[in-house]
């Protein structure tokens, strides 16, 4: 007997493209973000600035997680072809983004807990020495968030597949998204520090200091809840509710006689930015109907890239 040819039924697991142009950004910025990050920490203790001190902390935890997104990168490059990742490598650069969600969260409890302190125990600050640091940090978080935005525009433009009303975030690069918003939390603590800063300068409220380090705490503690919420949807492939999920079923049923293919089980999960696979179990009393003809009614959508359909066979109705 003739063996059966394999090739037609074989193809690559690398179902998204990589981001180049994100790896470049993002170690670009880590290695900014890390030179500044040593001007503040060290401004903010020589001039006794809580806020200044909390935006270079801050900042220390971007050259952290901006690093660790610029390598989740560079993993999901190096390893795309290695077979033992079965859907590919992209949940790399996910879990990048997620890791970098978390490390917002510590800084948080740092940037409250140094507040607190300094609500209580209130110490002199030199406000002009302090003011020009962090007008030198808002600076770099500026330029760090155009180089990062311009490359977030670029995957956008080149994301490929599914887009839907509503769900403009399905492309989104959830580890570019984590350093974007490492530099935009960062800028907004830049700018928090320059208004208490200025504030205790003119008009004497050295309160304002501390206070605008909890603003800015509960501020960047609203953004990385929102990044673990998307990212972990995407590590525990909480897709169902997806609308790809309804197009599949509504592709079943549309094709050949009502009734006849009903959906016995489905399942969807992403495999890259804009790329989904499923799998599901039909019961049909269609006699033809096998899982190459399923497939082609599905390709109509190029955002699913794999499926595994397994049909179940009936007899027709009398």
């Amino acid at each position: 007997m003739q063996a059966p040819d394999l090739a037609k039924w074989q193809h690559a697991h690398a179902f998204d493209d990589g981001n180049s142009r994100a790896e470049r950004g993002t170690r670009l910025v880590m290695w900014v973000t890390a030179v500044t990050m040593v001007a503040q920490i060290a401004a903010g203790w020589f001039f006794n600035s809580m806020a200044l001190l909390a935006d270079g902390l801050h900042m220390s935890s971007h050259t952290v997680a901006i690093g660790l997104s610029a390598f989740a990168y560079a993993a999901a490059r190096r390893h795309a072809r290695d077979p033992r990742f079965a859907f590919g490598t992209w949940k790399i650069e996910v879990l990048g983004g997620f890791a970098s969600a978390v490390f917002l969260l510590c800084v948080v409890a740092l940037m409250l807990f140094g507040s607190l302190e300094r609500l209580w125990q209130p110490a002199e600050i030199h406000y002009r020495e302090a003011m020009l640091v962090a007008s030198l940090g808002l600076v770099v978080n500026l330029v760090s968030a155009f180089i990062l935005g311009h490359a977030q525009d670029h995957a956008g433009a080149h994301a490929h597949g599914y887009s839907h009303p509503g769900h403009a975030h399905a492309h989104e690069d959830l580890n570019l998204r984590s350093a974007y918003l490492h530099v935009l939390a960062d800028a907004a603590t830049s700018v928090l520090a320059i208004v208490a800063l200025a504030g205790g300068w003119l008009f004497g409220w050295a309160w304002l200091d501390p206070a605008m380090g909890i603003v800015g705490a509960v501020v960047v503690a609203v953004w990385a809840r929102g990044l673990i919420a998307d990212t972990a949807k995407v590590l525990l492939d909480r897709e169902m509710d997806h609308p790809v999920v309804d197009e599949i079923r509504e592709v079943l049923t549309q094709h050949g006689p009502a009734g006849t293919t009903r959906i016995a089980d489905l399942h969807v999960w992403r495999v890259g930015r804009g790329a989904y696979a499923c799998a599901m179990t039909l019961v049909t009393r269609e006699a033809g109907l096998d899982a190459d003809e399923v497939r082609r009614w599905l390709s109509v959508h190029e955002e699913i890239v794999h499926s595994t359909i397994e049909i179940h066979h009936t007899p027709p109705a009398p």
